[in-house]
């Protein structure tokens, strides 16, 4: 079984899921009493954030590049960034070590190619929804059409992920929100919508809404089992 390096702590609600969803996997395939090797570093997400907001992006790749080296260093034979805002740093990340980074987006991909799809509506941080870096990977590297809401669509998806989700606070009205600036993606063509911030599916369910939901948390992990147990 290979090492798996979590950078984790962003936030660290979800970076829980990730531990448990990547244990689970493990005994799943394995049996017994098995789970998974991991290390895992959870940043402090405050410094994080206040970076974000700033604009200033060098400082988090030398942020994450540190990371990422911590963790190599510390035996991971892979790296997985608990995270999909935080796949911006990936190429300094990548740069940076000798082990192999297993990128969010790839592995949402496959699931949405596996079931046929070609459009999909994308739901995450402002920078996830609005920058390149995530959506140009999906359309370059994938060739899906990626769709994401309006301006105030994307405002109101923002808000949630830093003023409640990234807090552990979980609220119907903005699940209410949620669904309705789905809706919206769903009736400009998505033919399904990536949970593109791993703390989205914490207030999105299966059956929250009639269309396939892709879990970029559940499915990044699942990745990472396979890659472990490969």
């Amino acid at each position: 079984m290979k090492t798996i390096g979590l950078l984790g702590g962003m936030t660290w609600h979800s970076t829980i899921e990730y531990y448990r969803l990547i244990n689970a996997g493990v005994q799943a395939r394995l049996g017994g009493n098995h789970s998974a090797r991991c290390i895992l570093l959870s940043a402090e997400f405050e410094e994080v954030e206040r970076l974000q907001e700033a604009g200033n992006w060098q400082a988090l790749d030398r942020f994450m590049a540190d990371a990422a080296r911590r963790v190599e260093g510390a035996g991971a034979d892979f790296l997985v960034i608990c995270a999909n805002t935080m796949h911006k740093t990936a190429p300094a990340i990548e740069s940076a070590v000798r082990i192999p980074l297993l990128h969010i987006a790839d592995a949402a991909a496959r699931e949405i190619l596996r079931q046929g799809l070609r459009a999909v509506g994308l739901l995450g941080t402002r920078f996830t929804m609005e920058q390149d870096f995530y959506r140009e990977r999906l359309e370059t590297r994938h060739g899906l059409r990626v769709l994401i809401p309006d301006d105030a669509g994307r405002k109101a998806v923002h808000e949630v992920i830093y003023q409640e989700l990234g807090r552990g606070i979980l609220s119907e009205s903005s699940r209410e929100k949620y669904k309705s600036v789905m809706h919206d993606l769903r009736t400009r063509g998505a033919e399904g919508i990536i949970l593109g911030c791993t703390e989205i599916p914490l207030l999105i369910r299966p059956g929250d809404f009639p269309l396939p939901l892709f879990d970029t948390t559940a499915l990044h992990a699942a990745a990472a089992v396979e890659t472990a147990l490969g």
